[in-house]
Formats: structure tokens, C-alpha cells, sequence
């Protein structure tokens, strides 16, 4: 009797108080992605609308892309970010809410300083075909350009691709229309800018996946994310971030001369028909 005494007391000082939620650690990996602190305010933003309490624990391990997708898969992290595609959908678990709103498809150029003269004379979408560009070895936006007929050159190391584009490896290096002038201010000693005149458009975005054994988390997020937008919380965050500011003030977008591009790699579960989720780039 006196040992079950003594256990009961136990479970009452160890467990939660009565009506207190768990809350449960989220873990995800920043690397050196320039789109990692936005993404993660997104994310707390989400599990901030949420029922179900999550503490979000940060790591900054330099995975790559497979590598990334792997620890998802093992249960090492909770939810990574990558790009919207048939490929990744079908391995992971989608949250299909573009944390970037289309942005991330709206692409001009990093180019070495000096070579600015050669994208002046680009009339044609033959003229583009004409240049090299430069993407990541495992990126969707490769096969992208690829499938449009673009020259592409590939490596594994994003941090190669400014030190390629600025020794003539290739012609340019196409950013989503938000990240170029960050990267750039975070190299100054290199000899690029971005590019003046020309936006590639495509249908893409960044999009959360988790492990398809988690879907019941992918639901609690959509459903964050979902009130998010739904209170205009989504939108103040996403307005006031420094990279879309950086757009709104560098960018010129209106001013540039436009290609569309089609994106043979976009599921078709991606929901182009919810147009609060798509910013126009017109607007911009």
C-alpha cells in the first residue's frame, strides 16, 4: 500500500498540471539559406494560429537538398522548405501554401558587373537561348529552364554559383525576384550585380514538407497558415519583410522585359485557383 502511495505521488508531481497542453518540439534546419529567416517567421507564424504547442528548435547544419529531404524521412528534422514539384510531392508530405507567393518563379538575374551591355541586346526569347545560366545541381528551376530550351549550367554548392558567374562560367545566375540583392550585399568583394532589364515568370514557389508519415502536422499547418491569411497576418508579414521591400524598391519589375516560361515539374495539386495565395507581379 505504502509503495503504491508513493508511486501515485510521483505521477501527480510529474505530470503537466491538469488542462495544461505538451508542447511539443518542431525541429527544422536553417542552413545558409537567404531564405531561411523569413521561412522560419512564416513557420512560428503558422504554429501561432495553431491549437496544438510547439516550441520551433532551430539547426544550422549545411545540408543539401537530398540530404535535407532524407533527415525529413528519418524523423532527424520535422519540416525542411524547398521549392514547389511533382518530384518532391511525391517523396514528401506538402504544406501547399507558397510561403513566397508565386514570387519565387519571378526571376532576373545575377550577372558579373561588367556584362550588362550583353543582356541589352536581348530582344527574343532566341536571344536568350543564345546565354548560359547557372542553377543548383538538384534545383527544380534547372530542369525548368531546361524544358524551355535555356542553356544550363550545374553545380552542387550554391556558394560556387556567384564565384562561377562572376569568372564567365556562365552568363547568369536567375534568382527568385526576392533574394538577389541580400546575396549580393552579403558579398560586396565580388565583381555582380543584378541584372537591369529582364524577368523570366514561371508558376513556382516554396512550399514546407514533412515526412508522409506526418500528416496530421502538415493539416495543423495548413490550417495555421489558413487563419494566417484569413486575419491578414500572412500578408503583414510578408509586405513588410526586407526581401519583398527590397523588391518593391530595386527590383523595377514593371519596367522589365518579360518571358513566360511554362513548368512542366508544378503538380497538379498546386492551387493556382486561390489567387489570395499568388501575389501579382504587376503589383510590384
Amino acid at each position: 500500500m505504502k509503495l503504491l502511495k508513493c508511486s501515485c505521488l510521483t505521477l501527480l508531481l510529474t505530470a503537466a498540471p491538469f488542462g495544461m497542453a505538451e508542447t511539443k518540439v518542431l525541429k527544422v534546419n536553417d542552413s545558409n539559406d537567404p531564405n531561411g529567416p523569413y521561412t522560419v517567421s512564416m513557420i512560428q507564424l503558422a504554429l501561432d494560429h495553431m491549437d496544438t504547442k510547439y516550441t520551433l528548435k532551430v539547426g544550422t547544419e549545411n545540408f543539401t537538398q537530398a540530404r535535407a529531404n532524407e533527415e525529413v524521412k528519418t524523423g532527424g528534422l520535422d519540416l525542411i522548405w524547398t521549392t514547389t514539384g511533382k518530384e518532391t510531392e511525391e517523396e514528401l508530405e506538402p504544406i501547399r501554401i507558397p510561403l513566397f507567393k508565386g514570387l519565387l518563379g519571378c526571376r532576373i538575374f545575377i550577372i558579373n558587373k561588367n556584362d550588362q551591355a550583353k543582356f541589352d541586346k536581348v530582344e527574343t526569347f532566341e536571344d536568350l537561348k543564345k546565354l548560359k545560366f547557372g542553377q543548383g545541381k538538384t534545383w527544380a528551376d534547372g530542369k525548368i529552364l531546361e524544358a524551355n530550351g535555356l542553356n544550363v549550367i550545374k553545380t552542387y554548392k550554391y556558394e560556387n554559383l556567384f564565384y562561377m558567374v562572376e569568372g564567365g562560367r556562365f552568363d547568369a545566375f536567375p534568382r527568385g525576384v526576392h533574394e538577389p540583392f541580400g546575396e549580393l550585399a552579403l558579398r560586396p568583394k565580388l565583381d555582380l550585380a543584378v541584372e537591369k532589364n529582364i524577368l523570366l515568370i514561371y508558376k513556382m514557389d516554396l512550399y514546407l514538407y514533412t515526412s508522409k508519415n506526418n500528416r496530421k502536422l502538415a493539416k495543423e499547418l495548413e490550417d495555421g497558415f489558413n487563419k494566417a491569411i484569413a486575419d491578414g497576418s500572412f500578408d503583414k508579414l510578408f509586405y513588410s519583410s526586407p526581401q519583398v521591400k527590397d523588391i518593391i524598391e530595386k527590383a523595377n519589375m514593371k519596367n522589365r522585359k518579360v518571358f513566360y516560361l511554362d513548368n512542366p515539374t508544378l503538380s497538379k495539386e498546386t492551387p493556382l485557383d486561390r489567387k489570395e495565395l499568388w501575389a501579382d507581379p504587376k503589383d510590384f
